[in-house]
């Protein structure tokens, strides 16, 4: 496939048939992956590959426990664990929003032929904007283009996924779970299978929707004149 084709085309799967994905295709997709862009190209990553089912439904539940924290948000009409709240006392009760089921639980989680846990080692990526007085993101930067790349890999070959963040509320667990290092953290988790529906057709906002010229406040980007 070519890649703008891939680029626009690539979505967030979530709904998978019951077809494996072969170590031989998995492979493939880890090793173009790997040229993914990195922080002083350390490439301080690691991906633990789950196929386990027992394993799978475990992360699952995880999944659902942090999504009911997330939901939770939903309900109250807020944005969930905003960023700009980072440190400050969550906005809702979350003990009480853990006890709430959701509808469609048990989660897509564990239906995945193959869950990609992608971690990051604390001590060979940086985090340059640490200690500005507001929730550092640069550390996710050697983690998230490699995860990007996946997704294009797997589009390629038929697959889909999605990137995740949620499990990262019940990391403590998923540490002991899958036996991650305490100098290992969670960048992202990929659910990766072959769609049950293939989109062939995204929307996004336009470029002059959120690209500015000069400064923030400045004229929007426009395309050029035809």
């Amino acid at each position: 496939m070519e890649l703008r084709e891939a680029m626009r085309t690539t979505p967030a799967t979530r709904a998978f048939t019951d077809d494996d994905v072969s170590d031989e295709v998995l492979y493939d997709i880890l090793e173009h992956a790997r040229f993914a862009p990195n922080g002083g190209n350390r490439q301080g990553w690691h991906v633990i590959v789950v196929r386990d089912p027992d394993t799978k439904a475990r992360i699952g539940e995880l999944y659902d426990l942090g999504f009911r924290e997330y939901a939770g948000y939903h309900r109250a009409g807020l944005v969930p664990f905003a960023a700009e709240d980072d440190g400050k006392p969550p906005k809702i009760d979350l003990a009480e929003a853990r006890t709430v089921a959701l509808p469609n639980e048990p989660s897509h989680i564990w239906t995945a032929p193959v869950l990609l846990v992608i971690l990051l080692d604390t001590s060979a990526i940086s985090s340059v904007d640490s200690g500005l007085g507001r929730v550092p993101v640069t550390a996710g930067g050697s983690a998230f283009p490699l995860a990007n790349n996946i997704l294009l890999a797997a589009r390629d070959v038929g697959l889909g996924g999605h990137v995740t963040s949620v499990l990262a509320r019940e990391e403590p667990a998923l540490r002991r779970l899958l036996h991650i290092p305490d100098h290992f953290i969670l960048g992202t988790m990929i659910p990766l299978g072959k769609p049950v529906k293939q989109i062939t057709k995204l929307r996004r906002a336009a470029v002059e929707t959120f690209t500015t010229v000069g400064t923030f406040d400045g004229p929007a980007f426009m395309p050029p004149a035809s």
